[in-house]
């Protein structure tokens, strides 16, 4: 059986320009079933790391909590603390640049709550009993949110190849311990030939991992947790990234986060996806890369697996435009998947695992709203 995905076009007309497409979506979708009255409503958001520009805009998700506060709840904009040296590492610098970046009160209607408290220790453990987790640390200002409402900017990710609604729960819904778990098997590797001395990865590498011997980086693989911060503080672009394992995994143990914050969201949970400013990279990185496609529009759905597929297809249907996969990534040119043509990475098993999990279907009806 299919799950109904809403479709908006990006831009539009008189009258229906895409804040009205918000609004129409959010009423298409039945969304006003996932609020009551005085539900304390998480809105999860990205608020984009310092210096990137391509996170959903706060006019988008001004329409959203218009849309909350309309039918009596309560919301509020949240995300969790990252594992890496960042300015969203804790909850109070967090805060700052959610402020920096237009979110607030007085531009979205909603205060900015960090899920996860200030330093990612505010958590809530959900049993679950799956193949990988036996129980799953949630942030506990979503896990005790009355309702959910997720708003994701869909990109590539060198992770999970694809980054959507699952990957921004999985890794967003969790405490820092999940996202360690996650990033277990990811490791950085340094090529001494392109390696400027620059000693940038030392300063900002969180778990002190890094250090010089011989006049060469080394990298302790006992320390390293696999956060990245070295390869995005590499102007030289000698760090890469290495796979310890399968990759399916790490996409595996997000769909099962993802089921674990969705656990007591049953019926109250409703899933936006923006398919605007479609980067190889996410927000999480300190600057914005070229849109591999042009922007297409917006996603509304009841069913997380099912809005992944349709934004994914969307995605992989479009025209590319003309930006080049970022520098030192992976590229399969030949892929007309263009999520594995940047990253070489199979995305689609945290979709094939989510419906293994129940959390939803790969299978869609995609309709139409406005023009």
């Amino acid at each position: 059986m299919s799950s109904k995905v809403f479709f908006a076009t990006a831009g539009g007309r008189f009258q229906q320009g895409p804040l009205d497409k918000i609004h129409m979506l959010f009423e298409a979708a039945g969304f006003e079933e996932v609020i009551s009255d005085r539900d304390l409503v998480a809105v999860k958001v990205h608020f984009g790391e310092r210096g990137n520009t391509s996170f959903v805009q706060p006019h988008y998700v001004r329409a959203v909590v218009e849309e909350i506060t309309s039918l009596g709840g309560r919301p509020f904009l949240t995300d969790t603390g990252c594992l890496y040296f960042s300015g969203r590492a804790n909850a109070r610098d967090h805060v700052m640049i959610a402020a920096e970046h237009g979110f607030g009160p007085l531009t979205t209607l909603a205060p900015v709550l960090i899920a996860d408290g200030l330093r990612g220790s505010d958590i809530t453990r959900v049993r679950v009993g799956l193949k990988h987790f036996e129980e799953v640390e949630v942030a506990a200002g979503i896990h005790d949110a009355n309702s959910l409402m997720v708003v994701t900017h869909v990109t590539g990710h060198g992770l999970t190849g694809f980054a959507g609604t699952i990957k921004n729960l999985g890794m967003g819904g969790g405490g820092r311990r999940m996202k360690m778990a996650v990033h277990e098997m990811v490791r950085p590797t340094v090529d001494a030939e392109r390696c400027e001395l620059c000693e940038g990865c030392l300063e900002n590498c969180p778990t002190g991992a890094i250090s010089v011997v011989d006049g060469k980086i080394e990298i302790d693989r006992d320390v390293c947790y696999g956060c990245g911060e070295c390869l995005s503080s590499c102007s030289s672009k000698a760090i890469q990234v290495r796979w310890v394992g399968d990759p399916r995994v790490a996409q595996e143990k997000l769909a099962e986060i993802t089921y674990a914050v969705l656990e007591n969201k049953r019926g109250k949970a409703g899933f936006f996806s923006f398919l605007v400013n479609v980067t190889p990279t996410c927000d999480c990185w300190n600057y914005s890369a070229a849109p591999m496609v042009p922007d297409i529009g917006f996603l509304a759905s009841r069913d997380p697996v099912a809005i992944d597929q349709a934004a994914a297809d969307m995605v992989n249907r479009a025209a590319a435009s003309a930006g080049a996969p970022p520098p030192g990534q992976k590229a399969e040119p030949h892929s007309p998947d263009k999520f594995i043509a940047v990253f070489g990475t199979d995305w689609s098993r945290q979709l094939q695992y989510g419906e293994e999990l129940g959390l939803g279907t790969r299978e869609y009806e995609l309709v139409k709203v406005g023009d």
